[in-house]
């Protein structure tokens, strides 16, 4: 197995555990033998007569944000058409929203669509984001559905190994495709960004080269914002 392929399938183990903790269900004993019967105790019986209402608590909450783009044609300020949609802090909370909105390439065209670290909003003026910076995707008109799942479940999941640097992601939908942004909170720490920036491309099996922009500069230069580090 290639050492990429190989990274990705074991990255993705634990989006296996969240599917599997979302089903819910009773833990199987490693040490039976396949096929042995296993008799029912009066304690089993009580056990499966009760709802089942275990949680599996994330490392940190997260918020889903949506900004409509006829909200930004209305907006006063920068970033006041943003909307809080929800915060989730289980595997199962997580699941029940996902399960529940729209995904990227049913979203209308304009429109951006965040999951943030709890308290932290996704603005440049973000106190926590404000010394950062992203690492950005590009993908065809869509086709970000998968990608933009994978992403979300590396992040929730603590799949980084710099995952406290991560601020969150957005996926934005424009007429020539579709865009994914992974917000990180120092960009001046480059061991940490490149780091992100290759797990990041190993967990999406994303072969193109993917560029990190400091949040400053963009500010300053806009569309004339060069890439600080690439991988």
């Amino acid at each position: 197995m290639a050492t990429a392929e190989m990274e990705r399938t074991t990255s993705f183990d634990a989006a296996e555990k969240l599917k599997a903790a979302d089903a819910g269900g009773g833990e199987v004993d490693d040490e039976l033998e396949e096929g042995e019967i296993v008799e029912e105790s009066n304690d089993t019986a009580s056990y499966l007569g009760k709802e089942i209402t275990v949680k599996h608590p994330l490392e940190h909450s997260w918020t889903f944000w949506f900004d409509s783009p006829i909200a930004k044609s209305r907006q006063t300020a920068w970033g006041s058409s943003l909307r809080n949609v929800y915060t989730f802090s289980t595997v199962e909370e997580f699941w029940g929203a996902y399960n529940n909105i729209h995904h990227p390439s049913k979203l209308v065209m304009g429109a951006d669509f965040h999951c943030f670290k709890h308290k932290i909003e996704p603005k440049w003026e973000d106190p926590v984001c404000a010394n950062g910076g992203t690492w950005k995707m590009n993908f065809l008109k869509g086709k970000s559905d998968t990608s933009w799942l994978y992403t979300l479940l590396a992040m929730i999941g603590h799949q980084f190994d710099h995952g406290d640097e991560i601020c969150g992601a957005v996926v934005s939908v424009r007429s020539k495709g579709e865009k994914i942004a992974l917000w990180t909170k120092n960009a001046a720490n480059e061991t940490a960004q490149v780091s992100i920036g290759k797990q990041w491309k190993q967990f999406l099996d994303y072969s193109d080269s993917v560029g990190f922009i400091f949040h400053d500069d963009a500010k300053r230069l806009d569309r004339s914002a060069k890439n600080r580090y690439t991988v």
